[in-house]
């Protein structure tokens, strides 16, 4: 028998530190060959690191949310006799002398909620009590009264998934709230749970910081008569949607942005602060807000202005999937030069999003809803939507601002102006 440590790998790309996300293997455990031991995030990924060796780890060299060193220790193993190594140098490759791709990048997602559950056993088998859940479901247990220590994980690397809820409630019953059994009476609560911000949230809350720190925002209001544009959608639904695929309004909202941008140019731009350059780009990449399990993520639609209404909804789709699968690549999570968020049906009347720095806009959707409006002195339905916009103010005065949402309105308004070149 002989110790292998394995070191931080250089992950290329000038990178000196990344942040331990997850640990895939306990101390004791047995590893083979290419087993994955964690997962460490740089500032454009999350890269899983497998093992070289057969053998028993040792020894862990870190906690979840750790920033390590290139060249630090990440973990111990006792390889076996026919398996025997000599240790991997610090820095050494992904891999450990075998080619890059040996550490899979999986942008922007842990590893554990890419769809390949781990081969060996889950994470959470003699570990703390922390569970590995997602908001939702902790949110919903909470409501329930139920400790998610108690509940059986079924989900990828340990994860305790909303089925896995209903099982528990099923065989236990709640506490509280949705199928309390009969007689239950509230009690008092004094749990806690403290909850480390790391990976890819931590991503998150870093970059919305950085751009709220560095961006003086301001947002405007407008609300929008989409009465006419939900009358042309349904019409391109029934000739065409069997033929080419169901159309949502976000298809046409890129195209009304796409001729927006063209008449204020100054809102399809990013700027770079520390070189005060404004760059405007003739291209429209548009970033468009998902929401994943992992957190907020923006896949970004390339070339929205050479695309149809239906090629782009069926690349924002695919982005949407690959982004809520784990599976979006760097190159689609980069690049946005202006940004659309929305809520969809959880909308809201107003909001003020967060410009996803260094761009200098963001489109905020509301959700459509039936509302009484005077029409030539009469008071009539209409479907109205209001967009709720933020811009740099550094860059983008406030009547920039105004008639460039005015310009969006004005295309869905009139939504046959959208097809006028």
């Amino acid at each position: 028998m002989s110790i292998h440590v394995i070191k931080m790998p250089d992950l290329g790309e000038g990178i000196a530190e990344v942040e331990l996300v997850a640990w895939r293997v306990l101390p004791g455990e047995r590893v083979v060959e290419d087993q994955i031991l964690a997962d460490v995030m740089t500032d454009k990924a999350t890269v899983e690191i497998p093992s070289p060796v057969v053998g028993q780890v040792l020894a862990l060299g870190g906690e979840v949310g750790q920033v390590l060193a290139v060249g630090a220790e990440l973990i111990r193993i006792e390889v076996e006799a026919q398996e025997a190594v000599s240790p991997s140098p610090a820095g050494g490759g992904p891999g450990w002398g075998q080619p890059p791709q040996a550490a899979q990048a999986v942008q922007a997602v842990p590893a554990t909620q890419a769809g390949q559950p781990p081969s060996q056993p889950s994470p959470r088998e003699g570990r703390s009590e922390r569970p590995i859940a997602s908001p939702a479901v902790r949110r919903r247990a909470w409501e329930l009264g139920i400790a998610l220590q108690q509940v059986a994980a079924t989900g990828a690397g340990g994860r305790i998934m909303q089925a896995d809820l209903d099982a528990h409630v099923a065989a236990h019953g709640a506490v509280h709230g949705a199928g309390v059994p009969a007689g239950v009476r509230p009690v008092q609560r004094h749990d806690e749970e403290q909850i480390p911000v790391v990976g890819l949230r931590r991503r998150i809350a870093q970059k919305m910081q950085e751009s709220k720190r560095r961006i003086p925002h301001f947002t405007y209001v407008e609300e929008v008569d989409v009465t006419e544009l939900e009358a042309l959608r349904a019409q391109l639904n029934a000739k065409w949607g069997a033929q080419r695929g169901h159309l949502t309004l976000l298809p046409l909202l890129v195209r009304a942005m796409v001729l927006a941008v063209r008449e204020f140019p100054q809102i399809n731009a990013r700027f770079d602060d520390e070189a005060g350059v404004v760059t405007r780009h003739g291209a429209v990449h548009l970033g468009i807000a998902t929401q994943t399990e992992a957190g907020l993520m923006v896949p970004v639609l390339r070339h929205a202005e050479a695309k149809d209404l239906w090629a782009s909804a069926a690349e924002v789709a695919r982005l949407a999937q690959a982004a809520r699968a784990g599976k979006a690549t760097r190159d689609e999570l980069t690049g946005s030069t202006l940004t659309i968020t929305s809520l969809g049906a959880l909308g809201g009347i107003v909001s003020t999003p967060v410009i996803n720095h260094p761009e200098v806009a963001i489109v905020g959707v509301n959700r459509i809803a039936l509302r009484p409006v005077m029409r030539d002195g009469v008071v009539v339905a209409r479907q109205m939507m209001n967009l709720s916009s933020s811009f740099d103010h550094r860059v983008v005065d406030g009547v920039d601002a105004a008639q460039f949402v005015q310009a969006l309105r004005g295309y869905l308004e009139s939504p046959t102006t959208l097809f006028v070149e």
